[in-house]
């Protein structure tokens, strides 16, 4: 039975992340700078963003479902780990909605999430994996994918966290613009900034899980436990600069532009080292 969607879903899932980032966009762009600076601080969204954003996901998620596992395979490949994330990074915002206020992130991570839906599409990635019936298979990949998924929004969390104490000392002719309007409706930075350890902290944990678990599985798949390849190397230096930013959070009380840098850092690395790398086996080298 083939599996394939239809490319019309691709499409629709893609359209629909940008319609609702550009709707969340739209009433800052339109005020005029005296009426912004006025304007209430941005609310929880509307339900109908809500429900359109809860059909994004659930389309999303059935395109993953459908084509990561067709014939009773795994397909995977840098795209579907983007795509992945990011479904899972929505999913994250979309949960959190309901709670806290955070008028600015899905104007990074709509667009994104609305790009990454169709990359499988574009590079479908590898002919599959028969290993997806092994219980540490399967506890390496969901372990994996939560945690570039949380480390995901935690880098994005971060850049607003750069972008939010930028705009606390630039001058005052600077902070009447759209962007740092959205800004204004962020929690307070000691706040955000707790919220970041805490996203940093359950992503090192579920980042450990998974260099554990992936080091069963080789060994039950290729009687190797440790590979030195460019993955293992860029996954072990994400979690050695998170867990040295974590320590130095507890120990010496890291905080402020010292835990963004490292924040980035640890995304960057943990970025190369599956995505990257298989980004430029299909991708450059065209070796799948």
């Amino acid at each position: 039975m083939n599996l394939a969607p239809n490319p019309v879903l691709y499409c629709l899932s893609s359209l629909l992340y940008l319609v609702i980032a550009t709707h969340a966009w739209w009433p800052q762009w339109r005020s005029q700078p005296r009426a912004l600076a006025q304007a209430p601080l941005p609310g929880p969204a509307p339900w109908f963003e809500r429900i359109g954003l809860l059909v994004a996901l659930v389309l999303h998620g059935v395109l993953l479902y459908q084509t990561m596992f067709a014939e009773h395979l795994l397909h995977f490949g840098f795209a579907y780990a983007l795509s992945v994330m990011l479904w899972l990074g929505v999913l994250l915002y979309w949960l959190e909605s309901f709670a806290l206020r955070m008028p600015a992130l899905p104007l990074l991570l709509l667009p994104l999430a609305g790009g990454a839906v169709l990359l499988p599409w574009v590079f479908p990635g590898s002919a599959g994996f028969v290993a997806t019936e092994a219980w540490g298979f399967r506890l390496h990949l969901l372990a994996a994918m939560a945690a570039y998924s949380l480390l995901t929004i935690a880098a994005l969390h971060a850049v607003l966290m750069t972008a939010q104490e930028r705009r606390l000392h630039a001058a005052p002719q600077a902070r009447a613009g759209v962007w740092a309007r959205l800004l204004e409706g962020l929690p307070p930075l000691l706040t955000m900034e707790k919220m970041l350890f805490r996203m940093l902290t359950l992503g090192f944990v579920l980042l450990t899980l998974t260099l554990l678990s992936g080091i069963v599985f080789a060994e039950a798949l290729w009687q190797r436990a440790f590979r030195v390849d460019h993955k293992t190397v860029f996954a072990v230096l994400s979690w050695l600069l998170f867990g040295a930013l974590l320590a130095g959070r507890w120990w010496y009380g890291w905080r402020g532009r010292m835990a963004l840098r490292w924040t980035l850092a640890g995304f960057a690395a943990l970025m190369l080292a599956y995505v990257g790398s298989r980004f430029v086996l299909e991708v450059i080298l065209h070796r799948i």
